[in-house]
């Protein structure tokens, strides 16, 4: 579900040499496993129906995988929440979505704007969507990540922090951390069946090839149907090969392979009307068409990591990745013209449209006019080609001890998209331009099988590139056993350049067309000239953090992000729909952080506390400039400001030998600071100031717990809350009124695993316990809109056989 789809690496397989003195590596933390599994092994030798112990839920001991974090997660000063596969797995969460919900004030957009079907992240106020890493490489594609097999964790590090992760990251980063090979023998069978057609198969095996070789390979194969919806589906495969040469020596070579197969259903939902399902709407309805509608993935990634170590105090690293991800979706999004039993539409407004003119059409009661973006194709193919070297050391300057890092990253990044509407005559012509439109359907009972005009003709073109160079360093000043100064600085040149075709119909002799490149239906006509963005960014965050305790640190910490007006590959540098001209000579836009933290492993180490007040700030964003005689191309100003003050709490770990729990709660308070360029506001028009911003609910909480009743019945529950956010803002048709709001919900969810003996154990988990109705990825854009019914009570029996 959720690294499914990214590339699989060896990240942290074989981190030994690149071990830096007195930081938890990734490679302690492999050994650590190999042991445990031997220890485990050896115990239930003894004990044939002892459970295996779950102190292993992101306690003080596990640590974040990247390089650049030079201190231990409890003397980092920033808050960085770590959802290892243990968590994953006893909840059987099964794509990234339902991962992060885990991580509470992130949220999922509707699929809208542009961007494309996929993983739409509002990461605690601010878009996440590029901000998404494997292993600590930037995967920009945007798609949906739907499967966790050869996931072994997620870590989430909050606020603006490019530094680490590149342009962007104004709410935080996402990193995926892939399985590795290990110095262990050991198979992982699992089998999956369940209500709503569940169906899964995984396998996991690790075999270890001499003293320091070992071969890792994970398989997939998965498919449910949507709980509670009568269409939506998932059907995906998957495999992920490694092998690790001279593991747990000097030198290293770790080689991974990752490709995953999806084959979906896209979920667009339900149509809603501020923020809320009409009333007259089947939830349980698919109000698409379903004999067309599609999304197909393919995820191709390749990973060698080299590293070597000099000596206990210098270590080199080198990572380097080939991926590609084409993803080819057609959507029919439930968005259109609702007439419902009372002869109105629901904003009160009569269903004849266009009244007493010649395009006049009236909507039936109870009936609804589909409209909007139907039959709209997107193919899209991602490349990355992608380098990343670190030079890793230990070193005392006087009484100061440091542990450093300098990298250099390399990255070229390509981007092709074709756009093409399914639903056209042979000539290429709508057939639903007016006076025409598609059939009228049930509200109640929407008939979502097409069988009119369908002839796919090609409508839009964009190449683009994106390369990228940075240098960076970090150091741990450490200047006793109680202070210590973190921190890191990035330079970084962005070049992007996206190419947009003009695409018409060649339908008629008379046209005029210079050697047409005929591409279906569609023709493309020629290319406009390049739209580029070159930027030089300068990003730095610095922590100082106090240790009144070992086992315990308060810091405060400061970062900033730079992020240019193409931050992603995927033709964000093209022309404005809006304008017609390209925004890629904008400065570069700015956001800042400011933290305050606490951290305390309590309980011998084995439960972490963690605490926070944060403060982001968005100095400046790009908004719309109508208007403005200074700028009569009307391109957009950095003028846009807005804020979020934010209180993480956090507790992970053992409370005693049989109990452990992994709670979060996120409390945000968010505001447009400014949502006008300077020019319209000055006309007293920057009606969003003061507004929340979108899709952020103010308060969220994650808990997942659980309870070894004896050495063999495990028991686990768990509950998320998502307070009520908005999903509009005040305008000038509303420049003072109520805005649309998505209620808040509840989620319960229950597991009981049951060990036979040390082979063989049962797992069943239930999913929305109580059956709660809600909403989630509700559109933001107008009233009448569309949102996903969240998926409805399911349950799942899994079985799983080690050896």
């Amino acid at each position: 579900m959720l690294a499914a789809v990214v590339p699989t690496v060896a990240f942290a397989a074989d981190v030994t040499a690149a071990a830096t003195p007195g930081v938890a590596s990734p490679a302690a933390d492999i050994a650590a496993d190999a042991a445990g599994a031997d220890d485990a092994t050896e115990k239930s030798r003894r004990n044939p129906t002892e459970l295996d112990k779950v102190d292993v839920h992101a306690t003080p001991n596990a640590q974040p995988t990247s390089p650049k974090l030079t201190a231990s997660l409890l003397d980092t000063p920033q808050t960085i929440t770590i959802v290892p596969q243990k968590v994953i797995a006893e909840q059987n969460l099964l794509n990234l979505r339902d991962i992060l919900t885990t991580l509470p004030g992130i949220t999922f957009g509707a699929g809208e704007g542009g961007g494309g079907y996929g993983d739409s992240i509002n990461l605690r106020g601010f878009t996440g969507s590029t901000d998404i890493t494997v292993d600590g490489v930037r995967d920009s594609a945007q798609y949906t990540r739907s499967d966790p097999f050869n996931l072994d964790s997620v870590e989430l590090v909050n606020g603006a922090n490019s530094v680490y992760a590149g342009s962007g990251s104004v709410g935080g980063s996402i990193n995926l951390v892939s399985k590795v090979p290990m110095l262990v023998d050991r198979t992982e069978l699992k089998a999956g069946v369940g209500t709503d057609d569940y169906g899964r198969l995984t396998a996991d095996t690790n075999q270890q090839i001499g003293d320091n070789s070992a071969f890792r390979i994970n398989l997939m194969a998965h498919e449910n149907d949507v709980p509670g919806r009568d269409v939506e589906n998932f059907k995906r495969w998957g495999f992920a090969p490694s092998i690790g040469f001279g593991l747990g020596t000097d030198t290293s070579v770790t080689l991974s392979y990752f490709h995953q197969h999806d084959d979906n259903v896209p979920q667009y939902g339900v149509p809603t009307y501020k923020g809320q399902i009409l009333a007259s709407v089947d939830a349980h309805a698919y109000y698409g068409y379903r004999n067309y509608d599609a999304q197909q993935i393919r995820a191709d990634a390749f990973t060698s990591i080299i590293q070597h170590r000099f000596s206990e105090d210098f270590s080199l690293r080198n990572l380097t990745r080939a991926q590609r991800v084409t993803q080819y979706s057609l959507v029919d999004p439930p968005q259109g013209t609702f007439c419902e039993a009372n002869n109105l539409q629901p904003s009160g407004a009569s269903c004849t449209l266009n009244p007493g003119t010649a395009l006049q059409i009236v909507v039936p009661a109870g009936y609804y006019m589909p409209s909007g973006p139907r039959g709209n194709i997107r193919d899209t193919t991602n490349k990355i080609l992608y380098n990343q070297t670190d030079l890793s050391t230990g070193l005392h300057t006087g009484a100061i001890e440091h542990t450093a890092v300098a990298g250099l990253s390399l990255s070229h990044e390509s981007y092709a998209f074709n756009g093409y509407s399914q639903y056209r005559n042979v000539d290429g012509t709508n057939p639903y331009a007016a006076p025409g439109y598609f059939p009228f359907t049930p509200i109640g009972v929407p008939d979502s099988i097409y069988s009119g005009s369908a002839n796919r003709t090609l409508t839009g073109k964009i190449d683009g590139t994106l390369d990228d160079t940075a240098v960076y360093v970090f150091d741990n000043a450490k200047f006793n056993e109680h202070w210590s100064l973190n921190g890191g600085v990035r330079w970084e040149r962005s070049d992007a350049s996206a190419t947009t075709y003009t695409v018409k119909l060649y339908t008629a002799p008379t046209v005029a067309v210079p050697n047409p490149v005929n591409t279906g239906i569609g023709t493309i006509m020629g290319a406009a000239a390049p739209a580029k963005n070159s930027n030089d960014l300068f990003s730095w965050r610095v922590g100082l953090v106090y240790k009144p305790i070992e086992n315990a640190s308060i810091y405060t910490a400061y970062s900033n992000s730079k992020t240019p007006s193409a931050a992603s590959v995927n033709g964000s540098c093209a022309a404005s729909s809006t304008t017609g001209t390209a925004n890629c000579d904008v400065d570069p836009q700015t956001a800042v952080n400011y933290e305050i933290g606490a951290k305390w492993d309590v309980l011998d180490g084995k439960l972490s506390l963690t605490g926070s007040v944060f403060r982001n700030d968005r100095q400046n964003y790009l908004v719309a400039d109508p208007g403005n005689p200074d700028n009569p191309s009307g391109q957009m100003s950095l003028d846009g400001k807005a804020r979020v003050d934010g209180l993480l709490l956090g507790a992970t770990g053992n409370i005693s030998d049989n109990w452990a729990v992994y709670a979060n709660y996120a409390h945000l308070k968010s505001k447009v600071l400014q949502g006008a360029s300077n020019y319209v506001a000055g006309q007293g028009a920057d009606y969003t100031r003061g507004d929340p911003l979108l899709s952020t609910p103010e308060n969220s909480l994650s808990l997942w717990t659980t309870y070894d009743v004896s050495a063999a019945l495990q028991v686990g529950y768990g509950a998320t809350y998502v307070g009520s956010y908005n999903v509009s803002q005040h305008s000038v048709t509303n420049p003072h009124g109520p805005l649309n709001e998505v209620d808040a919900y509840w989620l319960q969810r229950a597991m009981v695993a049951y060990k036979f003996n040390r082979h063989f154990s049962l797992q069943l988990n239930v999913n929305n316990l109580l059956n709660e109705k809600y909403l989630t990825r509700v559109r933001t854009a107008g009233d009448v809109a569309w949102g996903t019914p969240g998926d409805a009570r399911s349950a799942q029996v899994t079985a799983t056989y080690k050896f």
